[in-house]
């Protein structure tokens, strides 16, 4: 945790927040333990942040740039079908390390049960992200529907997301080849 004396408590909240709810769960992440671990009071918590939800909101805002970067390749380096790739092969390297507990945006909606949520709506912009990157490297890549295959991709990537948390370890490259039957029978090359 960065040091209480160089960050504000607002931003020692959000980033007590994002560590906890990622780790723990939102709902299973009390409010005392999230005041004493960003080192603020309750008080200054509810000045900040009308309640605990909002924060939860905030935080998704926050940390999705983040989350997309781990898996994402931007570089203008390899084909559309090895940048989609990379997506999977990233999630098998963070798993293998230990360090992916699903994804945040799929974690946070199941835990709200509520698609009207603010927390929600900001969870599925971000999905729709994931699913705009796999739809423009589909088309980039000549796929037959680059659109379907973008939801293919996201619900494969949401599939592994929960089977990590039912199943801890290592996934044995099994989104890999999962992706790559999906990018083969949309029509996109190998050398694509």
């Amino acid at each position: 945790m960065t040091s209480t004396a160089k960050t504000s408590p607002r931003e020692r909240l959000i980033q007590a927040a994002t560590e906890l709810f990622y780790l723990e769960g939102f709902a299973t992440t009390g409010v005392q333990k999230l005041c004493q671990t960003a080192g603020v009071s309750k008080r200054s918590m509810y000045q900040l942040f009308e309640t605990k939800d909002e924060l939860l909101a905030e935080v998704l805002a926050r940390s999705g740039p983040a989350n997309f970067a781990l898996f994402l390749d931007r570089s203008t380096d390899g084909a559309p079908r090895r940048r989609i790739l990379h997506v999977f092969e990233q999630m098998e390297k963070l798993v293998a390390a230990a360090q992916y507990f699903g994804c945040p945006f799929v974690n946070a909606s199941i835990e709200l049960k509520d698609p009207a949520h603010p927390a929600s709506e900001i969870a599925r912009q971000g999905k729709q992200q994931l699913t705009d990157y796999f739809a423009e490297q589909a088309k980039l890549g000549g796929a037959a529907d680059p659109a379907t295959l973008a939801i293919q991709l996201t619900m494969l990537f949401d599939g592994l997301s929960a089977r990590v948390m039912m199943y801890p370890g290592n996934l044995d490259g099994v989104g890999i080849r999962t992706a790559v039957v999906l990018l083969d029978a949309n029509g996109l090359p190998s050398d694509a």
